[in-house]
């Protein structure tokens, strides 16, 4: 859902307000880019249109549709620091030196563990993995745990998805003896650590143009260059095989959906390769993870950031930090069976602490500024003692979802709070935590532009409330956020058919960046509806021109939505939503997923 226009976008259908209160906006801007679409490559209206809307360039439509690694994926090279990062680590791995991947406790920082820690593996070197506890030692490499790897006969720490702004750490660890090396992907300031190599696409100082990745992403380029090195070197042997990187892309679709970074380039080939891996059920752990998620279709990148994203999650949130790397890297069925039910468990009982801290949220912000949207701040910041650190960031998405303006949620305890908080489009969240952490307002903080992460003295609030208000606003602009519908285009029930969704298929995966397309279909009734589960609305939607598609919407009760589906005098309605594909029973139909519906003129289809 789109909930940070400033109305500037044409609303679809002239639809002000929808049945959920919400505006809908044409994603499209300029016709004439979709209509030369259709002329130059012959693809249907609703397919030049989504393209159009995504700033899809003329000559680029055919690469786009089709975004392969041979295509996409750069050189590992043109990243500053990469090169001095594989030499480093085929000199550990030809001296046999033990190598420790040093990971962050969420799904990205996980994955990158577990591909380094397979790729290491396969390759012959000596390597294990370190996971801190979020609540114990919080995020990022520290001083203890380093010095602790050290001990226990390290000689080459390689940091994922963390360290790019670990100063003290990390100069106390290379003091040691201890090399270091940095892979991540949050913003940087303009000092980096000390360090062997720091690799980071958002460093300052690199150009380079894939800003957008992942930290799994950039961990997937330092495999792919170290690989490189050692066929170089001849390494590789018949007794000692080079190893096929593509085999772990499902983790990097994985690592890369679940942190919400923008679908678009590299990422995009990433995920769509790793989803064709992923299918093939080659990695058992991920395997009985979609078991115990009752994950029954092939999946997709929705699958990944809402069933499989949470659970690897919820190790780290709630439960043990490093149940979802040994998930994602372990060959043992038993061992990956146990973790992934362990999880399950966990993330069911993450459900149950976030609901509760964001019904407090909810509650504590109404009742400052009341249920109006229009008096709200630029950015929601929201604290209080005993909030669970391992929610806060799901809980301030919510939040977000919810006003439609970036929010920060942060649990208090004793003088320190440890907050997180995540961003709408146009709102640089990382730059904003950086200058606020330069301000002197914090005792750590970074990020990247949707999501960052901070650490404030309680006597800070204040301040720091008021310094992002003023730095976001700007941003945000003088209008109030609208509740937006974004709308790539509307089709005749009878065009809803297999062959166009499988053509709506190769503009994804979706997600951040590549919003998920919807579609509306305009003036259709409801000839046969039924509540199913729990105000989930199950129906039949049918056109002037009698085509018919069958139709869900998931939640309707909580809105005008349902009732008006479930209405026996059958309005015409504006119904939108995006079409799906059902598989079952070795059959395959369309369905709309409706996300919303409109009036449209109160008239009833004969």
């Amino acid at each position: 859902m789109e909930t940070d226009s400033r109305g500037a976008r044409a609303a679809f259908l002239d639809i002000e307000k929808s049945l959920t209160g919400r505006r809908w906006a044409a994603r499209l801007d300029d016709e004439r880019t979709a209509l030369a679409i259709v002329q130059r490559h012959g693809l249907p209206d609703a397919i030049a249109r989504l393209l159009a809307a995504r700033n899809v360039p003329l000559d680029e439509v055919p690469d786009f549709l089709d975004p392969t690694l041979r295509k996409f994926l750069p050189d590992p090279s043109h990243l500053k620091d990469m090169d001095a990062a594989i030499a480093r680590l085929v000199a550990a791995v030809q001296a046999g030196e033990k190598i420790v991947v040093f990971g962050d406790y969420d799904v990205d920082g996980a994955t990158s563990s577990a591909l380094l820690l397979r790729f290491f593996r396969a390759v012959g070197g000596n390597v294990g993995v370190y996971i801190p506890d979020r609540r114990k030692e919080g995020y990022g490499p520290n001083a203890p745990a380093l010095l602790k790897i050290k001990e226990e006969g390290a000689h080459v720490v390689v940091t994922v998805d963390c360290g790019v702004t670990a100063y003290a750490p990390l100069k106390e660890a290379r003091a040691a003896g201890l090399d270091l090396i940095v892979i991540d992907h949050h913003q940087a300031e303009i000092a980096l650590p000390e360090a062997t190599a720091v690799v980071d696409p958002n460093r300052l100082d690199d150009d380079s143009p894939h800003k957008q990745l992942a930290a799994v992403g950039v961990a997937f380029l330092l495999a792919v260059g170290v690989n490189r090195a050692l066929r170089m070197a001849g390494w590789y042997t018949t007794a000692r095989p080079e190893p096929d990187l593509r085999q772990w892309l499902d983790l990097v679709a994985l690592g890369t959906v679940a942190d919400v970074v923008p679908l678009t380039g590299v990422n995009r080939a990433l995920v769509r390769s790793g989803l064709q891996i992923m299918r093939k059920r080659g990695n058992v752990g991920l395997a009985a993870l979609a078991d115990v998620a009752r994950l029954r279709e092939e999946p997709e990148a929705y699958h990944l950031g809402f069933f499989l994203g949470p659970r690897v999650n919820a190790g780290g949130r709630v439960g043990q930090a490093d149940l979802g790397a040994r998930l994602l890297s372990s060959e043992d069925p038993h061992e990956v069976g146990a973790l992934a039910m362990r999880l399950d468990e966990l993330n069911g009982e993450r459900r149950a602490i976030e609901r509760e801290v964001l019904d407090q949220a909810i509650a504590r912000i109404e009742g400052q500024y009341g249920p109006d949207r229009a008096a709200l701040p630029s950015v929601l910041v929201v604290e209080s003692d005993g909030w669970h650190v391992g929610v806060i960031g799901i809980v301030a998405s919510r939040l977000v979802e919810r006003y439609g303006r970036p929010a920060f949620v942060i649990g208090m305890d004793g003088d320190l709070g440890k907050g997180s908080g995540r961003s709408v489009r146009g709102v640089d969240l990382g730059n904003a935590v950086l200058a606020a952490r330069q301000a002197g307002l914090l005792v750590n903080g970074g990020g990247h532009a949707m999501a960052a992460g901070l650490t404030v003295a309680r006597s800070a609030l204040a301040d720091l409330t008021a310094f992002l208000d003023g730095r976001i606003s700007p941003q945000l602009g003088a209008a109030p956020a609208l509740r937006e519908l974004g709308i790539d285009a509307a089709i005749a029930p009878a065009a809803a058919t297999q062959e166009l969704v499988e053509m709506i298929d190769r503009a994804g995966p979706f997600g951040a960046g590549n919003a998920q397309p919807r579609f509306v279909l305009p003036s259709v009734r409801v000839s046969h509806a039924q509540t199913v589960g729990e105000g989930h609305v199950r129906c039949t939607l049918v056109g002037a021109e009698r085509g018919r598609v069958e139709a869900i919407a998931f939640r309707a009760g909580q809105s005008e939505l349902g009732p008006a589906l479930l209405d026996p005098s059958r309005p015409v309605l504006h119904v939108a939503g995006g079409l799906r594909i059902d598989r079952y029973n070795g059959r395959a139909s369309v369905r709309l997923q409706i996300d919303d519906a409109a009036r449209a003129g109160g008239s009833v289809l004969s």
